[in-house]
Formats: structure tokens, C-alpha cells, sequence
């Protein structure tokens, strides 16, 4: 692929841009970071508990268990179940790595399954199909921040009698109505990776429950199995949330809201953008389906030749992403799973034509017209 030459653009647009956030909650964040210091309690404790209380308040749940991160929740919460080898986890295959990787870790399979096609979460109907008498767990995406059709899965499981967890790493405060993710499945697993709607200042993630056995048991798994300190009923891990995350995630956590509406609001404003440049016909934008509640994790596009069209864009200094590549079945480190090139079109189809554009709440309507008027220019062949 010949590089495109880079030019000057009207307005630099980055993918994120968390100094102005930083900026807004600079004054509570350092004073919360003191606190804790000053304390010098930093491996859970009551800073910990507090977090716990207030995010599970948030969510709708009655148990939020904090996590070392998003990856660490999805283990801790296989790891509680009991899930390991000779047990089956249907999954999607295109997902970050965490979502596979931690039923792989655990000695379980995954058994995948391709996505649909609008939404980018899992096929309900292939679901249906891939569940065996070895399969232990349902665990559906919320992919880029919009919940899987949970009520379809949620009767698959209960049919099965297999436990969901939610890998909710890019859903917090999205919705099903008045639902929110996280309620839904025996569990669901959050990651607060700095990039995310609510991030930390570091590693960080959380697992939520109703269920107080499934809650005691995550405990015990985050603190390598102990209640009592040297004293181990099972092998658990270390995946404990540190004092100071919790402490961030605290500051950050009521500012949540508004920083969701901001993500909704420019997402409308791509839509009024595009349309005005009649680019509709073909950039394909992301569909928030009948009684969702979008959070805009990302938001995903679909364009032809995306590969040039990023270089493109990289030339105005306008910031792109690919989520992602290459699929879980796809995945040189899951050959052995059995799957080939063509099983999965939709997801391979998704592997080729999405690319990420900037969301961040603070984006400016210049900047989105800026973005907008690059993508134009790249998908007419030029870079103007």
C-alpha cells in the first residue's frame, strides 16, 4: 500500500483526548488520591467498600465486586462458577482478546459464534445452535457499548440451565429499557481501562451480582482464595482493586451521566453530518436498535477500502482505530479451537470494513465537521 503523503489539517482531532476530562476533575482527583495516601491503606479497605456500595447502587445491583482489571473480572467471575477443563463457554468471536482469552485461561473452550450483523453482539440464533450438554456458561458482548439482545439469550440459558455472564467491559450504564447491563446474567464484568466511558488511572475492573453466594465466592477468588489471611479454602488469584482506583473511579463515577449524554449527543451530530454530506449511501453508521440505550464506547462505521481510508484520515491527523482485526477463530493462539477462514462472515465481513471515530464527550462540533469532511475527501480519493 503506497503511504499517503501527510498534509495539514483544518483541525487535528486525536481518537481520545483525556486532558480535558483531567482538567474538569483535577482539584477532586488529586484530593482523593491524597486521601487515600494519607491513609496509607492501599489494598482494599474502606475506600474500596465505598466504591463497591456506590457503583452497585448505580448499576441496579445488590453486590459490585472491585477487580484488578476487565480481563481479572472475566476470570474471577469463570473461576466462581467452577468453569475449567472439559467445560464449554459460548462466545462471540469478535470481541477484544480478555472476552476468549480468560475462558482459554481457565481450561475451558470456547465455543464461538459469529455476530449479527447491525448490532456487532451475538447471533442468538447461532447461540441456540452451538450449545451442547458441555456448555457451562453463556457469555454475550455488549460490543462497543450496546447490550446483546439479552432477552432472547437469557431464554437460551434458562433452557439450558446455563448461567450468563456479561462481558459488559464497554457497557456501563447502557440499557434495555429501564435495565441497565449488568443486571442481567448471574454476573457481568466491567473494565474501567483508562480509554473506557468510566476509567481509571490504571488497571481496574468490577463484577456485579445479585446473588450473595456468587458475590462471597468472588471475593474469595480476588484474595487467592482466603477469608482469613494464610489460611486458603481454594486457589484463587490477586485480582483486588486498588485503594487509589477506587478512590479515582469515586471522583469520576457522578460525572458518568453527563459524560454519556455528551457521547449521545455527538453521535447525533455524526449522523446530522453525514447526511448533510450525503456520505449515508456509503459510510454504514452504527444503529442504536428499539428500546437500547447506546453509550458510544466507539462509534463504528463501515467504509469501502477502510484500510486506505485510515491512512487517509491519519494524514489530516484526524485519529481512527480498528476494533478489531482479526476474530477470535481467526486467532493464531486459538487454532487448535478447530475453526476456519469463512465460518464466520459476518464478523470477518466486520474485521475488514469497521473503523472507530473519535466520541470522546468533549469533542467539538468543529472537530466533528473536521472528521467528517476528511472521511468525505478520503473516500473520494483524496486528501485534501
Amino acid at each position: 500500500m503506497t503511504p499517503v503523503p501527510v498534509k495539514p489539517a483544518a483541525q487535528d482531532v486525536p481518537l481520545l483526548d483525556l486532558g480535558a476530562q483531567w482538567t474538569a476533575i483535577r482539584d477532586e482527583a488529586l484530593a482523593a488520591i491524597t486521601r487515600v495516601c494519607d491513609s496509607q491503606r492501599f489494598i482494599l479497605g474502606a475506600e474500596v467498600e465505598a466504591f463497591e456500595r456506590e457503583i452497585a447502587a448505580a448499576i441496579g445491583v445488590e453486590h459490585a465486586v472491585g477487580m484488578s482489571s476487565g480481563t481479572d473480572a472475566l476470570l474471577a467471575a469463570l473461576m466462581a462458577l467452577g468453569i475449567g477443563p472439559g467445560d464449554e463457554v459460548v462466545t462471540s468471536t469478535y470481541s477484544f482478546f480478555a472476552t476468549a482469552g480468560s475462558i482459554s485461561r481457565v481450561g475451558a473452550r470456547a465455543v464461538l459464534v459469529d455476530i449479527d450483523p447491525v448490532s456487532f453482539n451475538l447471533d442468538p440464533a447461532a447461540v441456540a445452535s452451538a450449545m451442547t450438554p458441555r456448555t457451562k456458561a453463556i457469555m454475550p458482548v455488549h460490543l462497543y457499548g450496546q447490550c446483546a439482545d439479552m432477552d432472547a439469550i437469557g431464554e437460551i440459558a434458562a433452557k439450558a440451565g446455563a448461567p450468563v455472564i456479561e462481558d459488559a467491559a464497554q457497557a456501563i450504564g447502557s440499557r434495555i429499557g429501564d435495565r441497565q447491563a449488568g443486571t442481567f446474567g448471574v454476573s457481568a464484568c466491567f473494565s474501567f481501562f483508562p480509554s473506557k466511558n468510566l476509567g481509571a488511572f490504571g488497571d481496574a475492573g468490577l463484577v456485579t451480582t445479585r446473588d450473595a453466594a456468587m458475590a462471597n465466592a468472588l471475593r474469595l477468588v480476588r484474595n487467592h482464595g482466603a477469608e482469613q489471611q494464610y489460611f486458603h479454602r481454594i486457589v484463587g488469584g490477586n485480582f483486588r482493586i486498588d485503594a487509589l482506583q477506587a478512590a479515582v473511579l469515586r471522583v469520576k463515577a457522578p460525572y458518568l451521566p453527563g459524560w454519556t449524554e455528551g457521547r449521545r449527543r455527538n453521535a447525533a451530530r455524526y449522523r446530522q453530518l453525514f447526511d448533510e454530506a450525503t456520505l449515508t449511501d456509503r459510510v454504514g453508521l452504527p444503529s442504536e436498535l428499539p428500546g437500547r440505550y447506546h453509550i458510544y464506547n466507539q462509534f463504528i462505521v463501515r467504509v469501502p477500502d477502510r484500510d486506505r481510508v485510515k491512512e487517509a484520515l491519519a494524514a489530516r491527523r484526524i485519529g481512527t482505530a480498528i476494533y478489531y482485526p482479526v476474530p477470535f477463530h481467526l486467532q493464531e493462539c486459538f487454532a487448535s479451537l478447530g475453526y476456519r477462514t469463512g465460518e464466520f462472515p459476518h464478523a470477518e465481513a466486520a474485521a475488514r470494513e469497521t473503523l472507530a471515530l473519535p466520541i470522546y464527550p468533549e469533542l467539538t462540533e468543529a472537530q466533528q465537521a473536521a472528521v467528517v469532511s476528511a472521511l468525505a475527501d478520503a473516500l473520494n480519493g483524496g486528501t485534501r
